[in-house]
């Protein structure tokens, strides 16, 4: 087996793994966790507080 083949079978192994990761990636079933995981960096967020007068602090 020459180093050439090896080079080769280990490009497929790697293009194939990448769509693997690209399909589980953009598929139908994980696009609703996906945007959930993207908006809970602001659940966290609280409203701004109003002062006596009924202004927001900024």
């Amino acid at each position: 087996m020459d180093i050439s083949i090896i080079h080769s079978i280990w490009t497929i192994v790697l293009f194939v793994s990448f769509g693997g990761v690209v399909w589980w990636a953009f598929g139908k079933n994980r696009k609703a966790r996906f945007e959930e995981d993207a908006n809970m960096i602001f659940a966290d967020e609280q409203p701004p507080k109003a002062n006596p007068q009924g202004e927001t602090k900024s």
